[in-house]
């Protein structure tokens, strides 16, 4: 799920490199032209992207920094739409809300609109958003140094030995550079904020309802939504939840990755055993149970001795590895890159290259909204020695994840309390929610997902598909999977009952 969880998402990690983020912001900024239309005085523009729907129109809608004061200070997001090409099949509106805390939702519409297109037929208007604090949207800074913006750095992956010391500084001066530069408009940083914001926008849009797609950390998203205002969902979509225990949220997820990462490490390792590598010059190991103590041996071998890299002054260590392949294991597509990386790593000849989200530090806004929001939504546990006998046990017990998910955060030194309790999901509302989950994913695990579904009782059906990765909609290839979702969509046919779908 993204979160801090979505640190461990490639999707997000895609949606912040250089280029995405550089055409978020592009996307936001006046254009000759623009013309008001639709409800909310909303004026849309062209903004269509390389490679994304010709189509893709653009604005900005003001949101209230404090809801408590709607006539106060007005902060921006980052809109876009892509309208329905058969006006006379159109239906109504469909939101993607993007992963995270931290993903793009411009940036998602420009990747997915095509793909979605050509699924729904005219069926809607499909549209998406920059969350507060998110490319083209009002941002806010932390201030912090480019080291402390590394990914094998803003997560607390423990030292060689475990030792979590430098971890505890540099979470401590984390959450106190936040609290000096971030201001009230990172305080505002809150999935209670973003749920707020997509029902001003669904006003904005003239919609009486809204139909989505939730991914990831927008699953979460979604669910609040269909809590709060039950009456203004129409056709709802979680594709990859976590639990959503209202007292823990992204403290929970965070720690689910390690048994998560457990479970979808076998298919990484059957494929890089698999006889076919061995024409293609990427197979690990003759037999599947070989490779997972092979990564192991490898990343404490960096970890004692890093190994120079393709980008100067940033050698390849044991936490960038496990970094590589927290993010690897979203998708099959990746496997190729890691054995590449595990070769290079382990031939004394070869320089391994290391990919944008692992060589270079990401922009300081985009660090502060994934600190700000886990932080932002709950109180998290502020004993130093408490993370520190959890990481402990937590590595023995899952020696992939080394004890990271975990660790100490930002968040144990957060000075701003949460401004109000997570919303607890249940079972009352509309019977309209269709839940699509891999029984493997890495991030957001399914028994995590099976969480959400008794949270939603009846109001949802489970996909469940027999199969790795995260996020399974239209992204990993299970014709299954994606024909009950399109159907629900397009048609309204839910499953009577929850579905198996085989790989």
């Amino acid at each position: 799920m993204t979160t801090y969880r979505n640190l461990s998402q490639r999707a997000l990690l895609l949606a912040l490199s250089a280029a995405a983020v550089a055409g978020s912001l592009a996307v936001a900024g006046p254009v000759a032209g623009a013309q008001a239309v639709g409800g909310g005085g909303l004026k849309w523009r062209p903004c269509a992207q390389a490679g994304g729907p010709g189509g893709q129109e653009c604005a900005e809608l003001e949101v209230p920094l404090d809801y408590g004061k709607p006539g106060g200070r007005q902060l921006t997001l980052a809109v876009s739409r892509v309208r329905s090409e058969n006006p006379a099949a159109r239906r109504g509106t469909l939101l993607f809300i993007p992963g995270g805390p931290g993903g793009s939702g411009v940036q998602a519409l420009a990747r997915k609109g095509n793909a979605l297109l050509g699924e729904m037929d005219g069926a809607y208007d499909i549209v998406s958003f920059d969350p507060r604090g998110v490319g083209g949207s009002t941002t806010a800074s932390c201030g912090l140094d480019g080291d402390d913006r590394y990914l094998a750095n803003l997560r607390s992956w423990p030292g060689a030995d475990g030792e979590i010391g430098e971890n505890v500084a540099r979470s401590r001066r984390t959450a106190e550079a936040c609290d000096e530069n971030g201001g009230a408009v990172l305080r505002s940083f809150t999935s209670a904020n973003e749920v707020r914001d997509i029902e001003r926008f669904r006003q904005a849009l003239g919609e009486e309802k809204l139909s989505a797609w939730g991914s990831s950390y927008g699953t979460y998203i979604g669910a609040v939504y269909a809590q709060k205002y039950p009456g203004r969902t129409d056709r709802w979509v979680l594709d990859g939840s976590g639990d959503p225990d209202p007292a823990r949220v992204a403290q929970g997820w965070m720690a689910n990755t390690s048994r998560a990462v457990e479970d979808r490490f076998p298919d990484f390792a059957a494929w890089a055993a698999d006889p076919d590598r061995g024409a293609e010059g990427l197979r690990l190991a003759e037999r599947a149970e070989d490779v997972r103590p092979l990564f192991i041996a490898l990343a404490a071998r960096l970890d004692r001795a890093p190994k120079e890299s393709t980008t100067e002054g940033n050698p390849l260590t044991g936490n960038m590895l496990r970094q590589a392949f927290l993010g690897g294991l979203y998708s099959d597509s990746v496997f190729p890159q890691l054995a590449r990386l595990v070769q290079a790593a382990q031939d004394p000849a070869a320089t391994p290259v290391l990919s944008p989200d692992i060589a270079q530090p990401l922009r300081d806004e985009d660090a502060a909204v994934m600190f700000a929001v886990v932080c932002n939504d709950v109180r998290w546990p502020a004993s130093v020695g408490g993370y520190a006998r959890a990481m402990k046990e937590d590595r023995a017990r899952y020696p992939l994840t080394a004890g990271m998910p975990r660790n100490v955060v930002p968040c144990a030194f957060w000075k701003s309390g949460p401004a109000e309790k997570p919303t607890r999901i249940t079972d009352r509302g509309p019977s309209n929610i269709l839940m699509i989950q891999s029984l493997r994913d890495p991030s957001t695990p399914y028994f995590g997902a099976l969480k959400m579904r008794e949270a939603l009782g009846d109001r949802a059906r489970l996909v469940s598909v027999d199969q790795g990765g995260h996020g399974m909609y239209l992204g990993n290839g299970n014709a299954c999977g994606d024909s009950l979702v399109t159907a629900f969509l397009k048609t309204g046919e839910r499953p009577e009952r929850d579905v198996y779908c085989a790989s």
